[in-house]
C-alpha cells in the first residue's frame, strides 16, 4: 500500500491553497478512499448543512492502491453531502485522474467555502494554485478539458470537471474526468457547481513510492492479475462485451426493471445489449457498421471493460451535428438500462446519443434515465401533457428520450424539473409512488423483486439506492445462469 502522506486544503472563499499532513491514523483505521474521505467529511461539516451552501465541503480522495500496478488502481472517490439525497454522497471514477493525483504527491484534495467567481485548481507536482475559470464557465466537459490542456500546453494533464449540469445545479450532476469516466451518482457535480469550481487539473511526474514491501507487493499483484485473467468474467466476458454482458443475463432472470418498473423483462433487451453493440446495423438507411469500435482500459487495469462506441451518422439524433460523429465513450450496462429498458426504448443509437450528452454535460445517466421513466408514466396517465413537457413522451419514444437529454443538462423548459430527480418531480405532480428510489436516489439496473438480495442492499445503503453497497447479483445469478449465458454469448 502507498500513501503520499499529505493533502491539499483549498479555501475557495479566501482563494487559498495549503498543504497539510494526511491523518495517517485515520488512513489506517478507515479503509480506502471512501472510508478515509468519509471520516474527514463527517468530522468537518455539520450534518444538517445545506448540500449546496458554502458550508458544505467536497473531497477528491485516492486510496492506498491508487497509482500502483494493482488492477483497477486508477480509481478515485468524490465525497460530499449530496443534494439529491441529503445524505453522504460517495461517487468513484476510473480513468487516469486518480493515479495522476497520487503521482503528483497528493492523497486528497479538500475544497471548502465558495469562490466569488468561477475558478479551477491547477496541480503540477508540488505546485498548486487556483486559476480564473470565467472563460470556461458555460463550456462542456469536452471543451473544458481541451481548453485546459491547451492552456497548460500539456496533453498528458488530467482533468476532472463539470459541464452544464453541474453549473445549473442539476441534482444528479456528475464530475467527469478523461472525457467519459465519471463520479456519477448523488449530485457531486452540483456541489462543485455551487462552489463556482469548474475543474481540477493535475499533472504528476513523481511516481508512487512509500510501498512497505515493493517486491512482495509486485508478487501478490501479479498473482491476483493472473486470477483475473483466468476468470471467465474478468478475463473473457468483460473484455469482450463490457458490463453490457449483463443486459441479456438480467433480462432472462426476470430482474430487468422495465418502463419505470412496471415490468421485470424488456422485449427489446436484445436490441440494446452487448450482442447488439457488436453486430453490424441492419436498419434501412443505416451505415451497416457495428456500433462498437473497441474496448478501453483505465489506468493499470488488465480487464479493459470500457467501451468506445460510434453513432450512425445517418441517425436522426446526430443529423447536422458533426461534433457527435466520432467515436466516444460507449454504453455501460447501467446507462443502457436506464436510458433504454427503464423507458421502453430499444434504439441503440438513441441510447448512445443520450449517453454522450450525459458525458459531455456531466450528468448521471442512471438517475436521468430513471426520472424519464417516471415522466413517461405520468404522461401515459394523463398527469403530464405534451404542452407541459414539449413532446409526445409515451414509453418507447426514442425522440422523447433524445429531447429530454438535450434540455435537462441545460436547464431549459421542462428539463428544469427533470433535473430535480424523480422523487421531487413525482411528488410535485401528486404521485410520489412513481419514484423508484431510496432516500431520493433512483434504483439502478436490478429489480429487487427478481433479485431480493439487491433489494435489501438498496434499502440499507447510506447513499440511497445503489448496486455498489452490497452486490448480491453475482452470487444470486451466477450459479444457474450467468456462466451459461457467457458461454453462449462468446
Amino acid at each position: 500500500m502507498s500513501w503520499a502522506g499529505k493533502l491539499l486544503r483549498v479555501n475557495l472563499t479566501n482563494g487559498t491553497v495549503a498543504s497539510e499532513p494526511l491523518r495517517m491514523d485515520w488512513a489506517k483505521q478507515y479503509l480506502g478512499s471512501r472510508g478515509l474521505a468519509s471520516k474527514y467529511l463527517v468530522e468537518e461539516i455539520d450534518p444538517k448543512v445545506d448540500p449546496l451552501s458554502p458550508d458544505n465541503k467536497i473531497i477528491w480522495s485516492t486510496g492506498p492502491l491508487t497509482g500502483t500496478m494493482a488492477s483497477t488502481g486508477g480509481r478515485y472517490t468524490v465525497v460530499t453531502k449530496g443534494p439529491l439525497t441529503g445524505a453522504i454522497a460517495c461517487s468513484n471514477s476510473g480513468g487516469y485522474w486518480g493515479a495522476e493525483l497520487k503521482m503528483a504527491g497528493w492523497d486528497m484534495v479538500i475544497f471548502e467555502g465558495k469562490s466569488p467567481k468561477p475558478v479551477y485548481l491547477s496541480i503540477e507536482n508540488d505546485v498548486a494554485e487556483l486559476k480564473d475559470a470565467s472563460h470556461l464557465w458555460g463550456k462542456s466537459v469536452w471543451d473544458t478539458e481541451k481548453t485546459i490542456k491547451a492552456t497548460h500546453q500539456d496533453p498528458l494533464a488530467r482533468v476532472s470537471s463539470i459541464g452544464a449540469a453541474g453549473e445549473n445545479l442539476v441534482l444528479f450532476a456528475a464530475v467527469v474526468n478523461d472525457l467519459h469516466r465519471a463520479a456519477g451518482r448523488s449530485g457531486v457535480g452540483a456541489v462543485m457547481g455551487s462552489k463556482n469550481l469548474k475543474a481540477v487539473v493535475v499533472r504528476g511526474t513523481k511516481g508512487v513510492g512509500n510501498l512497505v514491501n515493493p517486491k512482495e507487493f509486485m508478487r501478490v499483484t501479479a498473482e491476483k492479475k493472473k486470477i483475473l485473467a483466468e476468470n471467465g468474467v474478468t478475463g473473457v466476458g468483460l473484455p469482450a462485451m463490457g458490463t453490457q454482458v449483463l443486459m441479456s443475463v438480467i433480462n432472462e432472470v426476470g430482474a430487468l426493471p422495465t418502463r419505470n418498473h412496471r415490468d421485470v423483462q424488456f422485449e427489446g433487451a436484445g436490441d440494446i445489449g452487448a450482442e447488439a453493440m457488436g453486430r453490424p446495423r441492419t436498419a434501412p438507411g443505416s451505415d451497416g457498421k457495428k456500433p462498437l469500435v473497441t474496448n478501453q482500459a483505465c489506468f493499470g487495469c488488465t480487464i479493459a471493460c470500457g467501451r468506445i462506441q460510434k453513432i450512425d451518422q445517418n441517425h436522426f439524433t446526430v443529423e447536422n451535428k458533426p461534433q457527435y460523429w466520432g467515436a466516444s465513450g460507449g454504453l455501460e450496462y447501467e446507462a443502457a438500462w436506464a436510458l433504454g429498458a427503464a423507458n421502453g426504448v430499444n434504439d441503440l443509437d438513441t441510447l448512445q446519443y443520450a449517453n454522450v450528452l450525459c458525458n459531455e454535460h456531466g450528468m448521471d445517466p442512471i438517475t436521468f434515465g430513471a426520472t424519464i421513466g417516471a415522466v413517461m408514466e405520468l404522461y401515459e396517465m394523463g398527469v403530464l401533457t405534451k404542452e407541459q413537457i414539449g413532446i409526445d413522451a409515451k414509453f418507447g419514444s426514442a425522440q422523447a428520450l433524445a429531447y429530454f437529454a438535450e434540455i435537462t443538462a441545460k436547464g431549459e423548459g421542462f428539463g428544469k424539473e427533470i433535473g430535480q430527480g424523480s422523487k421531487r418531480l413525482t411528488a410535485k405532480y401528486g404521485h410520489p409512488d412513481l419514484s423508484m428510489s431510496v432516500k431520493g436516489q433512483e434504483f439502478p439496473a436490478y429489480d429487487g423483486r427478481g433479485i431480493q438480495g439487491i433489494g435489501l442492499a438498496y434499502a440499507t445503503s447510506n447513499r440511497g439506492a445503489c448496486h455498489l453497497r452490497g452486490y448480491t447479483i453475482a452470487f444470486q445469478c451466477a450459479r444457474h445462469l450467468c456462466r451459461g449465458r457467457l458461454r453462449r454469448s462468446l
